[in-house]
């Protein structure tokens, strides 16, 4: 890799960081708003990862992307087991599906993203992993009421089921979008 092609997978990954907490402070508006923001944070995450994986043609775009997700979630204490298992999982799967489509090749990245774009579910999983730690931290640190608010979310568990299947036609649309936007990148994989 050209130093420039690693600069811009860093810039990328810090962009890429930024959606979490994007993401993470929808729940101010209502608790299924932060449950659910994985299913719509792939449009925003397609964009990264195409050009991370256009400026990084070899293994590595979803690893360095969800690596730094991984390591600034257990430097600030938000990584539990459950999104360490689950971000780890999703990234080998990413890399496996981009290395055996070939990692030059616009299938490979597209059919990689799909379980790319599972990621913000992994940061979110400790509602579902570690409930009563969620609904405590809850009382601790949100509105009064809140944990009352977000344990009916918790609990709808068919909704979550929903919500995880939308993200595959969201990631298959998202990733088409960004192939648009990003001409050049997709160009590049072509």
């Amino acid at each position: 890799m050209k130093p420039s092609s690693i600069v811009r997978v860093l810039v990328a990954s810090l962009v890429y960081l930024a959606v979490y907490p994007l993401a993470s402070s929808s729940g101010l508006i209502h608790p299924a708003c932060y449950a659910y923001a994985g299913t719509v944070t792939p449009l925003l995450f397609a964009f990264v990862y195409l050009y991370a994986s256009a400026n990084m043609q070899c293994f590595g775009a979803a690893a360095i992307l969800n690596g730094v997700i991984l390591v600034i979630g257990l430097v600030t204490g938000e990584g539990d087991l459950g999104f360490v298992v689950i971000i780890i999982a999703l990234t080998a799967i990413a890399e496996v599906i981009r290395a055996l489509c070939g990692y030059s090749t616009l299938k490979g990245v597209r059919l990689s993203f799909i379980p790319f774009a599972f990621s913000f579910y992994a940061y979110s999983a400790h509602w579902w992993t570690d409930t009563a730690g969620s609904l405590a931290a809850a009382v601790a640190e949100m509105p009064a009421g809140y944990a009352d608010t977000m344990a009916p979310v918790i609990d709808n568990t068919p909704m979550l089921v929903v919500m995880l299947i939308l993200v595959i036609p969201a990631a298959l649309l998202a990733i088409r979008l960004a192939e648009k936007v990003l001409k050049k990148q997709a160009a590049e994989l072509e």
